[in-house]
């Protein structure tokens, strides 16, 4: 490891002079592995190994160092272990296999419990040690989405000015199982250990890369822009020094349940898999095979609810640890790390969650109470006022779009309205987008502007015609923590939060891309919606 350390080190020193490629062959001292260059400027290395195989007793557990294999492993390919046999087995990926979801009633070949990797793609020649841009892909905590991105567009219209990482971590009852037994036996919220393992990962390895391990910005859409929040505000607010600027695309917060209140979900998953006569039951779900697991992981109702499942059940929870309280609460207390922040959303982001069945206030209350039980009537009878009913769409019901509404600004635009002015409040830099491009089709069916629409304009996979203005706002944030110092010229200088509620607005027409104020009933709503977000566990 010194001896690719020095390499690299007097590789980056003669930048001043000319460029070398990075070194593909990289020494982690638990393994080496060997990357591929691709053409156009990149190489990458996919399948990194960043923990040890979480099955067994690392089932329902923090994540472990991987064990030293000082085989030279090429970073195009994986080997791991087949968690269905539990042997060993030479199974061949491009990338690491991505981690089991939830809800299954099958064992799916393409997933895998032992998923914990890691890809890194870089400029095949840096010129000084870059900024780092490490990617938590979504997927409600249940499953994980899109999680083989590549990095490679967003790098080259960054002017190759940066490294990125994106990660795997476990999710469903794999990441994030509760109970009085988990917490006695196991580890709490394990996804999100995983997640902070990554980030460890990238301190001290990432040099190896051309990485510069001091300018690192995390970032994620949904679920990962929810675990930005959480890293935010973990441990009370705690700056380990793991990243220093952050950037979040619709931002999830949903209802975050307690130990108690999350031990339902593990006496119904204990009794479904046959462990509810054992004298040790997580010990018996340890060794419970995978197959088993996955054909019996249904969605339930949470206590409380209308009767209904809720969209995502398996989720982070208050362990008074690494979260320890509600999120909007650790916000509203200060406890979180200042850093330059991106927030934002989509206009409809509730569309793609909420039934086409809803026919009135009566179902649209039922469905809000499903996802956050603690609702009270008080509640739903002021958000049926501030959401009158809305226009009605080819199959749909007549409540459809108005319970999108609500839903839609309840768990993810507020929010992101919330932490830009938290943000700003406390003197650091601080933006909000407005995603509002809006399509003929999506028009017609309703489906509006819908959740991460952005998403593949920021990553340079699409031929939208705003990619390049927010792909170049993106990568100037990663590369100075200012969305306007590497951004097109056509673009508008891109002004912070601040008392007037200002974020950029893509526009769903011919407009042109410029600043907005978030408009005065939308504050109504956010505001109200904010101000009982910690009843309803947000």
């Amino acid at each position: 490891m010194k001896t690719t350390r020095l390499v690299l080190g007097l590789l980056l020193g003669l930048a001043g002079t000319s460029q070398a490629d990075v070194d593909l062959v990289v020494d982690l001292n638990y393994t080496k592995y060997e990357g591929v260059k691709e053409e156009g400027g990149i190489s990458h290395w996919l399948g990194i190994r960043y923990a040890a195989p979480p099955i067994g007793e690392l089932r329902f557990r923090a994540p472990r160092p991987p064990t030293s294999n000082q085989t030279l492993q090429k970073a195009d390919t994986v080997m791991f272990s087949n968690s269905v046999t539990s042997n060993t087995s030479a199974n061949v990926f491009k990338h690491g296999p991505v981690c089991y979801s939830s809800p299954s009633t099958s064992l799916d070949p393409a997933l895998n419990e032992d998923c914990l990797f890691l890809d890194v793609y870089a400029p095949t020649n840096p010129s000084s040690a870059l900024p780092v841009f490490v990617w938590f892909p979504g997927g409600g905590f249940n499953s994980l989405s899109d999680p083989d991105t590549s990095g490679s567009p967003l790098i080259k219209a960054g002017d190759f000015g940066f490294v990125v990482v994106t990660i795997n971590y476990r999710v469903g009852p794999w990441g994030f199982l509760a109970s009085r037994e988990v917490k006695e036996n196991g580890h709490l919220n394990a996804g999100l250990l995983d997640q902070r393992r990554a980030l460890h990962w990238v301190q001290e390895h990432i040099h190896l890369f051309g990485g510069d391990p001091s300018h690192v910005t995390i970032g994620g859409a949904s679920a990962g822009a929810a675990s930005v929040d959480l890293h935010l505000s973990a441990y009370g607010g705690r700056d380990d020094g793991l990243f220093h600027a952050a950037a979040a695309e619709s931002q999830s917060f949903g209802a975050q349940l307690t130990v108690e209140e999350s031990q339902y979900q593990y006496d119904a998953l204990v009794k479904r898999v046959g462990c509810g006569g054992a004298t040790d039951s997580l010990s018996c779900l340890r060794n419970v095979d995978i197959r088993t697991l996955t054909e019996n992981n249904p969605n339930i109702p949470t206590p409380g609810s209308a009767g209904g499942t809720p969209n995502f059940m398996w989720s982070n929870v208050i362990d008074g640890n690494f979260t320890q309280d509600y999120t909007y609460k650790l916000f509203a207390e200060g406890k979180f790390v200042k850093v330059p922040v991106i927030f934002g959303d989509d206009t409809n982001e509730g569309t793609i969650f909420t039934p086409k069945n809803i026919s009135d206030y009566t179902a649209m209350n039922n469905f809000l109470l499903n996802n956050f039980v603690h609702l009270n009537s008080t509640h739903l009878s002021k958000i049926d006022s501030l959401y009158p009913q809305a226009d009605h769409f080819p199959d749909a019901g007549p409540y459809w779009r108005t319970a999108a509404n609500a839903y839609g600004e309840m768990r993810y635009n507020c929010p992101g309205i919330k932490l830009s002015a938290t943000y700003d409040q406390v003197g650091m830099p601080s933006y909000n987008y407005h995603w509002d491009y809006l399509t003929s089709e999506n028009r017609e069916t309703g489906l509006g502007v819908p959740h991460t629409a952005e998403l593949g304009s920021i990553w340079q996979q699409s031929d939208h015609p705003l990619s390049a203005i927010i792909a170049s706002y993106w990568a100037s944030f990663i590369r100075s923590k200012d969305p306007n110092t590497y951004k097109l010229g056509s673009a508008p200088t891109w002004e912070t939060f601040g008392a007037g509620m200002q974020r950029v607005h893509f526009p769903n027409d011919n407009s042109p891309v410029a600043m907005e104020s978030v408009p005065d009933d939308q504050k109504e709503r956010c505001a109200y919606l904010s101000s009982i977000a910690v009843d309803i566990s947000q």
